[in-house]
C-alpha cells in the first residue's frame, strides 16, 4: 500500500499532437505532471492534505492522480476538462470531482461545482471551500484538455 499522500497540486493543461496519446502526453507536460507514472485514483482527498503550487517528484515516481481528460480529431470541436476539491471541516478528508466533455471551461467549471456540492451533500456535510482548475481546447488537428489532482509528499 502507498503511503497516504501529504500534498495537493490541482493542474491543467491543453496540447495537439499527431496521435490521441501524443495529444494527450502532451496535454500532461503542459499541466506539469508529463514525466510522472500517474496511479489514476478515485475521489477523495485525505485529511490534512496541503495544498502545493506545483508537483515535486521525481521523475518515473508513482502518482495518485484523479483526472479527467477528452482527446478529439474533430477540428474545431471546442473540448473542456475541469477537476475541483471540496473542502469542509479541516480536519475531514474533501472530495475530488473531475469531468471532461465537448463544452466550455465554463460549462465544465459549472459541472465539477454541481458534482462536489452533490457529494458533500450526499455524505451530510457542510462543503466549505471549493477549488476548481479547468480548461477548454479548440482542436486543429489532434488535441487534448485535462485536469488533474495530483496526490504527493
Amino acid at each position: 500500500m502507498l503511503a497516504t499522500p501529504q500534498r495537493y497540486t490541482l493542474v491543467a493543461g491543453t496540447a495537439e499532437g499527431r496521435t490521441r496519446l501524443n495529444a494527450f502526453d502532451h496535454a500532461l507536460l503542459a499541466a506539469g505532471i508529463g514525466n510522472l507514472n500517474l496511479i489514476r485514483v478515485s475521489s477523495i482527498l485525505p485529511p490534512a492534505a496541503v495544498e502545493a503550487d506545483r508537483v515535486e517528484a521525481t521523475p518515473g515516481s508513482l502518482t495518485p492522480t484523479a483526472y479527467g481528460s477528452i482527446t478529439s480529431d474533430v477540428e474545431g470541436e471546442v473540448i473542456a476538462a475541469a477537476v475541483g476539491v471540496g473542502i469542509g471541516d479541516p480536519d475531514e478528508y474533501g472530495v475530488i470531482m473531475e469531468f471532461s466533455g465537448r463544452c466550455t471551461r465554463a460549462e465544465a467549471e459549472a459541472e465539477v461545482r454541481a458534482m462536489l456540492e452533490e457529494a458533500f451533500e450526499t455524505r451530510g456535510r457542510a462543503l466549505k471551500v471549493v477549488k476548481i482548475r479547468a480548461v477548454e481546447h479548440r482542436v486543429r488537428n489532434v488535441g487534448c484538455a485535462l485536469a488533474a489532482v495530483a496526490l504527493w509528499g
